[in-house]
């Protein structure tokens, strides 16, 4: 198993560098060093030293219906990351979001549920880019694309958004206070269609979406015209159809 993911990493790190322009020596000498030390131990993982490119964002407001899966909050003056989502139709009370949270310091897990129009204080996070290599049993090992380190984390920072990984896909891992609080895929990936329903004929104008499975083990609803052995591009926000590839 070793030799296997010394293999698949080598040959990533030999595609990666020939879409760069040459190394300097000193690169050479710094990326030595970096493979001894990142292909030693059993899980082949290193603690980061290099520093690192990173998009931030700094709190702000924003509406209760721009809340997100992953999202880290404060709320009643405690931190919460939100790890359930679902927007709701109240009646007359208008619309809402049922979110569950679960405080960053405790751990605990709480349900609440905010109005669309409602100010969400949005705190502190900061995003860095990864290479996904593979998966196995319930960690993830990711690469950093510029230092070639490796990073093991778990499965659950993706949540559904696992399924969607691919070999050499760029990732994101989102961090709070220095830990990854959660983790995200492209929101547009291009999938195969493995199943497809029969289309059946209506009478109605509009179209009749029918159920499709994809190479991911998901099932999704899509036009009537995509058949087993199309490549269609998903929203991986929602799961749902965009056009086809």
């Amino acid at each position: 198993m070793q030799s296997v993911r010394r293999y698949a990493t080598q040959a990533l790190r030999r595609r990666l560098i020939g879409r760069s322009p040459p190394p300097s020596a000193a690169s050479v000498h710094s990326f030595t060093t970096l493979t001894r030390r990142t292909t030693s131990g059993p899980h082949c993982h290193a603690t980061f030293s290099a520093p690192w490119a990173a998009t931030q964002s700094r709190g702000a407001k924003m509406l209760g219906s721009d809340v997100r899966l992953g999202n880290v909050i404060l709320r009643k003056g405690r931190i919460y990351q939100v790890i359930k989502a679902q927007h709701t139709q109240q009646g007359r009370g208008g619309a809402t979001i049922q979110v569950e949270l679960r405080d960053v310091d405790t751990g605990n897990k709480t349900v609440e549920r905010f109005r669309t129009d409602e100010a969400i204080e949005k705190v502190f996070v900061e995003d860095k880019t990864f290479t996904f290599l593979y998966k196995e049993g319930d960690s993830i090992m990711l690469m950093e694309p510029e230092t070639f380190e490796q990073l093991e984390v778990s499965e659950e920072l993706f949540s559904k958004a696992a399924s969607y990984l691919k070999e050499d896909m760029a990732v994101t891992l989102h961090y709070y206070d220095g830990k990854p609080m959660s983790a995200s895929v492209p929101t547009r990936v291009t999938c195969a269609v493995v199943e497809a329903q029969a289309h059946t004929k209506g009478h109605t104008v509009a179209p009749q979406y029918k159920r499709v499975v994809l190479d991911n083990g998901l099932t999704i609803m899509a036009p009537p015209f995509v058949e087993a052995g199309d490549h269609i591009v998903v929203n991986t926000m929602d799961d749902s159809y965009i056009t086809r590839a």
